[in-house]
């Protein structure tokens, strides 16, 4: 009995152990099979990697590396009198050194920067806030049916479809002090003509002005686009309730435009955040430097500074990176407290 005893007191130990030793096997024996599910996985879908890699490729080439060189020359001294150059028959080796985060202590340490940057966020503030109520005004109004809507749809989307440089100098001939359109019909009802482009407060007020007249169109489309998703049986039992209209806009058609917003106020951001074109074909960053925003500054130690400082411009355009980077991660969290997925 007691050798029976012991044997089965082994035997369960040894179950034990076993058991205790199982679960390593198993994870010893899931590496090769999970390698074996990406290999079949790969074989299975080929077609689909190999139509995604030129795309990859293309995206690296393009966007991939300026961006690691832009990141790698901010970290350096680099300007045109050190940089590789060819004159005639001769190359110059570059002689730029690295100097380490040097560049970013300096920007980030002259009141240029706070001064562009404080512009900037204003500008982008108020572009994005009157683009999006009037998308939404005219959005909501054109989401009606009445006769000749086809045609105001296509009028209102005009600006979108003629290229921005072009819309911006017709703007500047409107805005021409004493042969402007705008000015000549003022001067015709007794009103001094306005220096739009010749005064900081008025400059400013005009390429918000049009900012805006460009980017109405997108917001338009796509909240017109967010409003024809809303089921329209929502409405009817809200009237039937007795909501009026603004109860019905407050409570159907805001909620209903949430995930659109969210996404069209994001990219409006980003894109009137870097609008390069509006401010420098409008006002160059003038008068003086009163309309300069972060991306022109950054064109303007490249481009324009003599010696052109292209360590420095690296520099302004890594921040305005790692500016909106930090916006859309943010952003990206407050949506997800919401309960909207993004």
């Amino acid at each position: 009995m007691a050798a029976d005893t012991s044997r089965s007191v082994a035997k369960a130990a040894g179950d034990d152990d076993l058991v205790a030793r199982g679960p390593s096997r198993t994870t010893a024996g899931a590496n090769p099979r999970a390698k074996r599910g990406l290999t079949r996985a790969l074989a299975t879908h080929w077609y689909a990697w190999a139509m995604v890699a030129p795309v990859v490729l293309v995206l690296g080439v393009i966007i991939g590396w300026p961006l690691v060189r832009g990141v790698y020359l901010s970290l350096t001294d680099a300007n045109e009198r050190n940089v590789a150059r060819t004159i005639g028959v001769r190359h110059i080796e570059a002689t730029y050194e690295f100097v380490g985060l040097d560049n970013y202590t300096a920007v980030l340490g002259d009141p240029v920067f706070w001064q562009r940057l404080v512009w900037t966020v204003m500008w982008t503030v108020a572009c994005v806030s009157i683009t999006f109520a009037l998308g939404l005004g005219l959005a909501t109004m054109l989401n009606r049916q009445f006769r000749g809507r086809a045609a105001y749809r296509m009028a209102l989307i005009l600006p979108w479809a003629v290229p921005g440089f072009v819309s911006v100098f017709a703007w500047r001939f409107l805005f021409n002090r004493d042969n402007g359109i705008l000015n000549k019909v003022l001067d015709g009802g007794g009103i001094s003509a306005v220096p739009w482009l010749d005064d900081p407060t008025w400059a400013k007020f005009s390429v918000i002005a049009v900012n805006v007249w460009l980017g109405v169109p997108f917001m338009m489309v796509a909240l017109l686009g967010g409003l024809q998703s809303i089921p329209g049986e929502l409405y009817e039992a809200a009237e039937m309730d007795g909501a009026g209209p603004w109860q019905r806009f407050r409570h159907i058609t805001l909620p209903g435009l949430r995930a659109v917003s969210m996404t069209v106020v994001l990219l409006s951001t980003i894109w009137t955040f870097n609008m390069f074109p509006v401010i420098f074909l409008l006002t160059r960053g003038g008068p003086g430097d009163s309309t300069e925003i972060l991306v022109t500054q950054a064109f303007r130690e490249a481009f324009i500074a003599s010696p052109r400082d292209f360590a420095g411009s690296a520099t302004w355009g890594v921040l305005i990176l790692a500016l909106l980077m930090i916006f859309a991660l943010v952003y990206r969290r407050s949506l997800r407290k919401q309960g909207e997925v993004w």
